[in-house]
């Protein structure tokens, strides 16, 4: 079976990119870039279902963006880590919202150490958000996709996957998104059958994740980025709305980086 294609290729483009209809699931929906995406999804058109592992008013913030969509949107506690918690809310979505046309494999973390003061377990943490996590997310959503003969696969990566970052040490993170790249990549021609996978890379965002680093830090990366400013994360929702949307059915295996220039010196 071919690469999905639209009935109407020649459909008005702005109606290509409305999400009406579809069903969205999205992992660290509750704050952060994963926020942001689950707001966009909801403003195109899309009822969603906002995954959450620890944030204690997710279902709060599901209700709010609800209200302010029109749309419906429900809160799901889940860890990623775990492949059988985040297969059984995956298909706990599909099942109560009737299918699930796209994942988001959003929730991630970082830590800063030295290679050499790693132990077992503090390698383990990032690479079990990072990399086992969106695996066990992708199997889950690859399941039913295969199942309906079509889906979507949106993993959000960084721009640490093709560069190391300086000054801070961050070993895990790095190898942890270079290897999510990479995974969905393998996904992408895995599952031209019946679901497309893609990446966005971020560069900088204001996120708690940023915002709680040294001021030295933050000074040293804005000196490095082309674009002279950090990112709001409210400012990569259209580009998750794209890749979520039949305008780029095309479009499978890439990896977008939106970084204000920074990985281009």
């Amino acid at each position: 079976m071919p690469l999905y294609q639209p009935p109407d290729v020649h459909a008005p483009v702005l109606s290509q990119f409305s999400l009406a209809g579809k069903i969205v699931a999205v992992t660290g929906g509750a704050r952060g870039i994963g926020l942001e995406v689950v707001r966009g999804m909801a403003e195109a058109g899309a009822d969603v279902a906002l995954l959450y592992t620890t944030t204690t008013d997710a279902p709060e913030i599901a209700a709010q963006i609800s209200k302010e969509t029109g749309r419906r949107i429900k809160a799901y506690q889940s860890d990623v880590t775990s492949r059988g918690e985040i297969a059984a809310a995956i298909n706990q979505v599909a099942e109560e919202f009737g299918r699930l046309d796209v994942v988001i494999a959003n929730a991630g973390t970082c830590t800063n150490r030295p290679n050499l003061e790693y132990d077992e377990q503090s390698w383990a943490r990032d690479n079990r958000v990072n990399y086992d996590g969106v695996m066990w997310t992708a199997q889950a959503a690859g399941k039913i996709f295969k199942k309906q003969g079509k889906g979507n696969l949106i993993v959000t990566a960084s721009v640490s996957a093709i560069l190391v970052n300086i000054p801070q040490t961050q070993v895990a993170y790095n190898a942890s998104k270079a290897a999510a790249v990479h995974l969905a990549k393998s996904l992408a021609v895995e599952w031209t059958d019946f679901a497309r996978v893609n990446c966005i890379s971020p560069g900088f965002m204001l996120t708690e994740m940023l915002t709680q680093q040294p001021a030295e830090l933050m000074e040293k990366w804005m000196s490095m980025i082309p674009g002279g400013r950090i990112c709001d994360p409210a400012e990569l929702k259209s580009a998750y709305v794209f890749l979520a949307s039949d305008a780029c059915c095309y479009m499978t295996g890439s990896n977008l980086v939106i970084d204000g220039g920074y990985t281009l010196p």
